[in-house]
């Protein structure tokens, strides 16, 4: 199959996110699980593709991608037929860009924050995130009132911001708004994310 994608995977990681992305985008891709207990991630065959031994990764046309935001953002752009982006003209795409890099930018960092306990900075400020409880209100504003990111349309957005606020819900570490409740029942709906979840928790059994 042409243009294959290498898809480094472990389902006990961000892999997920990706995995849900692939799935969503129609792409074809093989999987490589990436072995934590036996430090695959850590082997210098891995660290050749991402030298920060993390995973996921994927490798397309000859081009290595790392970080989950960028890799959706990529997936979104490389298969336009799945219609996870809107257009470069389109206006809505900078209200998608928005969305998909806060999730990185400020969801993901709140919540492990909040998860950790971690003391506040001296300097507030510094946060390039802000603060955990002004994050969750934005977040809860971009969803409202729904049901995607965009309003009726389903976006990569949603894959990022869909799954940080699932793994943060499964953690008690996002308060569990009605808000919240009903995108996560909204995005879980999606066949391409029940796919990708069988066929990650498929994988768990066998790592």
């Amino acid at each position: 199959m042409p243009d294959k994608i290498t898809f480094y995977h472990n389902p006990q990681s961000r892999g997920r996110i990706v995995h849900w992305m692939l799935e969503e985008a129609n792409a074809p891709y093989e999987v490589k699980v990436v072995d934590f207990e036996r430090k695959q991630h850590k082997s210098p065959e891995y660290l050749a593709v991402n030298p920060m031994g993390k995973i996921p990764a994927i490798v397309h046309r000859g081009t290595v991608v790392t970080e989950c935001a960028a890799i959706c953002a990529y997936l979104a752009d490389a298969f336009p037929a799945a219609e996870l982006a809107p257009a470069l003209d389109d206006p809505a795409r900078g209200t998608y860009l928005r969305w998909l890099f806060f999730g990185a930018g400020c969801v993901e960092p709140a919540i492990i924050d909040h998860m950790f306990s971690r003391p506040p900075p001296s300097r507030p400020a510094a946060m390039g995130y802000g603060n955990y409880a002004d994050t969750l209100n934005t977040l809860e504003k971009a969803l409202t009132p729904g049901p995607f990111a965009l309003g009726e349309r389903f976006s990569a957005a949603d894959v990022y911001l869909g799954s940080a606020i699932g793994w943060g819900l499964a953690m008690k570490a996002i308060d569990p708004r009605p808000a919240f409740g009903a995108y996560l029942s909204a995005v879980g709906q999606r066949p391409a994310y029940q796919r990708a979840m069988a066929q990650s928790e498929a994988l768990s059994k066998k790592t």
